[in-house]
């Protein structure tokens, strides 16, 4: 470690286990947005392509459970949990503000600034129950939801994966994180689009799903249904993302550094005895 650098503080150390199921969860969940690609069309998936998104839908909602769960025994003490409380209270409220509006999205840039200062293991935690509470929040609960919970939880983690967190600081970092933000805001995009085209049927023949295509047709009707649907939301998002990361990163990446030096998540908590009181024999 260079002068003048510090070690960054893990909220999360990830174990084997918790490494396993991350791998486990993120396969399943490519299969997940994947499937109308992956499936041949005389395949049993493509042959229930009403169902698919449903079935998907269910099991990643135990899959993320799992791998939160996982996680979380692996190392998610107390003070760590406060601080995932306040993170993800806090993107939860900050979703509302913009309402999806031309992607008007402002909980991200928090998202890839909390996944860089605490790791991945926690940014994955982090985003999957912030787009839960926001749901929740927002009222937008459906079987998208779980979709949402595990791209968010990539697009954090994505930023604790980024590379010399303990060296990089300054105006370099703040522009690596604001570039992620932006590539990363229409990598979400798109893999929230795979989520919801098979359930558009009929509603749009031109761009809809057809279970009955071959590949290249579907690549050029998702291709479609990407810029006809999405393209300006997703550049709002990253525009955004960029926006907020540039002008508040400085300062937001100095408090949350502070607040894990003082919270020593690495330090077991201790109560001490108060004096003159002696334990029972």
């Amino acid at each position: 470690m260079t002068p003048g650098t510090r070690r960054r503080v893990r909220a999360v150390r990830l174990g084997p286990r918790s490494v396993a199921a991350l791998v486990l969860v993120s396969a399943v969940g490519v299969a997940g947005f994947g499937w109308p690609f992956l499936a041949p069309p005389d395949s049993q998936v493509a042959a229930h392509a009403a169902d698919a998104p449903w079935l998907f839908a269910g099991l990643l909602v135990l899959l993320v459970t799992v791998v939160a769960a996982t996680i979380s025994e692996s190392g998610l003490g107390p003070k760590a949990v406060a601080m995932l409380g306040v993170l993800a209270a806090t993107g939860a409220a900050l979703r509302p503000l913009g309402a999806g509006t031309a992607g008007l999205e402002p909980m991200f840039f928090l998202m890839v600034l909390s996944g860089r200062v605490l790791g991945p293991g926690f940014g994955f935690v982090l985003g999957s129950v912030t787009m839960f509470a926001s749901a929740l929040l927002t009222g937008g609960v459906g079987p998208w939801m779980p979709f949402q919970m595990l791209a968010m939880g990539w697009f954090t983690m994505g930023a604790g994966l980024l590379p010399f967190p303990d060296r990089l600081r300054g105006r370099t970092e703040v522009a690596l994180l604001a570039g992620y933000g932006f590539l990363a805001a229409f990598a979400y995009g798109t893999v929230m689009n795979l989520a919801g085209w098979p359930f558009m049927g009929a509603l749009a023949s031109g761009v809809a799903f057809d279970p009955d295509a071959a590949l290249p047709a579907n690549l050029a009707r998702f291709l479609a249904y990407c810029l006809a649907t999405s393209l300006g939301w997703d550049l709002g998002r990253a525009v955004v993302t960029v926006v907020l990361t540039l002008v508040l990163g400085p300062a937001v990446l100095r408090a949350l550094r502070r607040a894990t030096r003082r919270a020593a998540f690495e330090t077991p908590v201790t109560f001490e005895e108060p004096a003159g009181v002696s334990r029972p024999t």
